[in-house]
């Protein structure tokens, strides 16, 4: 495979977009100095935007009450305790949140570009309460017109989780630049949402827009997350078509995307044609590698960065381990461990939860055990978790139920560890015990998520839930999937645990 693979590739026809949502009376007059009632309808307009999903609308009345204040007062409720913690340490120039609030305070003009910064660092934050007094702010000094401005809002509510709202507010926007549209692709690609992507960037090169490295960055985001390889190509040609597939941060999205695919092939090829590979490179090609348990290929790769004299760091670290402990290469996993402390470096607990995984798929579990105690950090709810899993695989009951109860004090609400424990119980006929925990769960109204899968076919992605049986095929599917089982079985592939209970 090389570039000119790509450069074949010709872009498909481009379907319609999806009819939206009714839009929002927000950008109305706005360039008009609002009355007092006006102005009180628009921000009920943002609020209308910020509390329009179930997940949200406990938070209605509070953001009402924000949203009224502010308008009928022209004061912006902001704790005092944290409008000082965005004065930092290091400058002794105030944020732009602080400066913001600060000249609003004393009734001074406030700039769009100021305003467009503390939106940025609202996002960031995730400071709900002080981005939706930003939006009503700019409605109340008439920058919703502002492209600036706009795009800060988008960029704001797709990172508080809020991607209608932020479609919202980019279906009203006057103008519309090239950071405007990025900014709508990069929300829905955090949604994974490639299809949408896809038909925006359609409709944006329609209008003649150029899109810029950050836009195609998105892109690859939302492919690797999806894993639709597909229309990862797609992009891929799209960055050669528009001469971004040289930039450093797009190859090493591409290497990403490739491996997260299955692709490791083009992932490497891709790899070595880059001629000033920084560390994310590096750490990229060593993640997919041991995305696929090829450690030796992994570890190749990691002795060839350390001749070039490029220092790793903890994600190298982490890409490493997950070789090792794919493979059950426990002497070299504890080596590289240990070997952290050469270049400066404390292990955090994905390093620690990798070692215990090694562990506990070898078999050593009382090691396992012991690792988990002698820590210098408190493990959390994945590290015993992977416990749990280890002693589950080698039949290990005591274990398994001890890690399920410390996962439980961290994560009481989740189900899936409740089934586990109480199948835990059950199997060495604790039945008081199994049946406590069950109750347990029904007292909660916990439920187990069904499990799923998903193929790409035809760039077209077919998610299957268990015992879904809404796709017209099913039969047939059911049928190849006993046919497959009953192959398995034949050549002595198919294991069981005795004690996992499918509910």
């Amino acid at each position: 495979m090389n570039c000119s693979y790509f450069k074949r590739l010709r872009q498909k026809s481009t379907p319609c977009f999806p009819p939206h949502s009714k839009p929002l009376s927000l950008l109305r007059n706005s360039l008009i100095k609002p009355t007092k009632t006006k102005t009180l309808l628009k921000g009920r307009s943002v609020l209308d935007i910020i509390a329009s999903k179930p997940n949200v609308a406990d938070n209605r009345r509070s953001h009402l009450r924000v949203i009224e204040d502010f308008l009928q007062t022209n004061s912006l409720q902001f704790p005092e305790s944290q409008f000082d913690s965005f004065r930092p340490h290091s400058n002794p120039n105030e944020s732009s949140i602080a400066v913001l609030f600060g000249r609003h305070r004393h009734g001074l003009n406030i700039d769009p570009s100021i305003l467009s910064s503390a939106l940025s660092l609202c996002g960031s934050e995730r400071l709900v309460s002080a981005g939706i007094q930003m939006h009503t702010l700019a409605i109340r000094n008439g920058f919703l017109s502002n492209v600036y401005v706009g795009s800060s809002l988008i960029a704001f509510y797709s990172k508080c989780g809020a991607i209608d709202n932020a479609y919202k507010v980019f279906d009203e926007m006057p103008t519309r630049n090239v950071v405007s549209w990025t900014a709508i692709i990069n929300g829905f690609a955090q949604e994974y949402q490639i299809d949408i992507c896809l038909q925006l960037y359609r409709r944006m090169r329609n209008l003649t827009l150029k899109p810029n490295a950050f836009t195609f960055t998105s892109f690859l985001s939302a492919c690797t997350g999806t894993g639709c390889l597909g229309q990862g190509r797609t992009v891929h040609c799209q960055t050669i078509h528009a001469g971004f597939d040289c930039y450093i941060h797009i190859a090493n999205a591409l290497i990403s995307m490739y491996c997260k695919c299955g692709n490791v092939e083009d992932a490497l090829y891709i790899f070595r044609s880059i001629d000033n590979k920084d560390l994310v490179s590096w750490n990229s090609m060593i993640t997919g590698y041991a995305l696929h348990g090829l450690v030796l290929k992994a570890v190749e790769l990691f002795e060839e960065m350390k001749k070039q004299r490029v220092k790793p760091d903890a994600i190298t670290f982490l890409g490493i381990l997950t070789s090792c402990r794919h493979a059950g290469f426990v002497k070299l996993g504890r080596l590289y461990f240990n070997s952290m402390a050469e270049y400066g470096l404390k292990p955090e607990l994905d390093h620690y939860s990798c070692i215990v995984d090694l562990f506990g798929r070898a078999g050593m579990l009382e090691e396992a055990k012991d690792f988990i105690k002698t820590m210098p950090i408190n493990p959390n709810a994945v590290l015993w978790g992977s416990l749990l899993s280890s002693s589950r695989l080698h039949g290990n009951v005591w274990v398994g139920i001890d890690a399920a109860e410390n996962r439980l004090v961290l994560e009481p609400s989740c189900a899936a560890t409740h089934l586990q424990l109480a199948n835990l119980y059950a199997s060495v006929g604790y039945w008081d015990e199994a049946a406590r925990i069950r109750k347990l769960m029904k007292v909660k109204g916990l439920k187990t998520d069904p499990g799923c899968s998903w193929i790409e076919i035809k760039n077209g992605v077919f998610q299957f839930r268990a015992e879904d049986r809404s796709n017209s095929s099913f039969t047939e599917i059911l049928d190849t999937v006993d046919s497959l089982v009953d192959h398995m079985r034949d050549l002595s592939h198919l294991q069981i645990v005795s004690f996992e209970e499918t509910d």
